[in-house]
């Protein structure tokens, strides 16, 4: 089965999470983990996460904390297919922009992409035995 790189007690004990209730968690803590697959190309899959360096397991884990919270906060506007609107003289638009990254599919916070491409997982060229 399938194991969140964040479980329940380090997003509510390390990471200090608050806004998601207890009884949905581990759903936006497994839905976190596999974006970050997507965006680490199954690196982390591929090596074991007990394999990867303290450094990247720290990284990880508080990314999955965010991200989730992230996606908890923006559920309604991440399901939507939209990617512009306008109304009324008020616009809205979904995509790349100031804070958000778009990356095969998945809606991240750049800052969160920036933290987990450090852990040198991300980048498309890179290749590990």
């Amino acid at each position: 089965m399938y194991q969140p790189y964040a479980d329940s007690t380090y997003y509510l004990e390390e990471y200090r999470g608050t806004n998601i209730d207890e009884k949905t968690l581990n759903k936006y803590l497994k839905n976190a983990s596999r974006d970050i697959d997507v965006l680490t190309h199954n690196r982390i899959v591929a090596i074991g996460f007990d394999n990867l360096t303290d450094y990247q397991k720290e990284i990880i884990r508080e990314v999955c904390c965010e991200h989730s919270s992230f996606l908890y906060e923006n559920e309604t506007m991440l399901k939507t297919y939209l990617s512009s609107y306008a109304i009324n003289g008020v616009n809205m638009s979904f995509g790349n922009n100031w804070n958000m990254h778009i990356e095969n599919g998945i809606a991240i916070d750049k800052s969160l992409y920036s933290r987990l491409c450090s852990t040198g997982l991300c980048c498309g060229s890179l290749f590990y035995d």
